[in-house]
């Protein structure tokens, strides 16, 4: 099967190194799913299925990874993927009411990306950071102890 998007060659050649260390390939599925997703943005189905014929393992393998773990765009996302926690702690500490003032705020729904493609709104299960609910993430960074006002502050300092 040929693919149109690939992988660039240095990381082809960080996915050998790595097939190298571990008796099978299926345990560099992950970093190879980064890798895709930091070139590409997000995950195709086509993606997937490149991933897998690198590999030399089952496409369905790879789906269910992809499926599995939130942390995968499989659709594009915007500039800034705004990931907010709704989990117990996070909820108990009003993050319902985080999620819906950066719906309003920003004019989409959770899951769901601004029209000029500078926002994506996701709900996040669990963000690991329960002692300072209510939390959301943009990219590497994390937003603690949040509300509307905060939650405005960041908005506005992103480019």
């Amino acid at each position: 099967m040929q693919h149109t998007a690939r992988l660039s060659d240095e990381n082809l050649r960080r996915i050998e190194e790595l097939k190298k260390r571990y008796p099978h390939p299926q345990a560099v599925v992950l970093e190879a799913l980064w890798m895709w997703q930091g070139e590409h943005g997000w995950i195709s189905e086509d993606g997937m299925r490149y991933i897998a014929q690198l590999l030399g393992i089952p496409d369905h393998h790879v789906f269910g990874v992809v499926s599995f773990y939130t942390m995968f765009n499989r659709k594009p996302v915007g500039k800034h993927k705004i990931e907010v926690c709704t989990n117990v702690s996070c909820m108990l500490r009003n993050s319902e009411r985080i999620l819906r003032h950066i719906e309003e705020r920003l004019n989409i729904k959770a899951g769901e990306t601004t029209p000029d493609q500078r926002f994506t709104l996701v709900e996040a299960e669990c963000l690991g950071s329960c002692g300072t609910a209510p939390v959301m993430q943009i990219g590497d960074r994390y937003y603690q102890n949040l509300d509307p006002e905060s939650v405005d502050a960041v908005l506005k300092e992103l480019p």
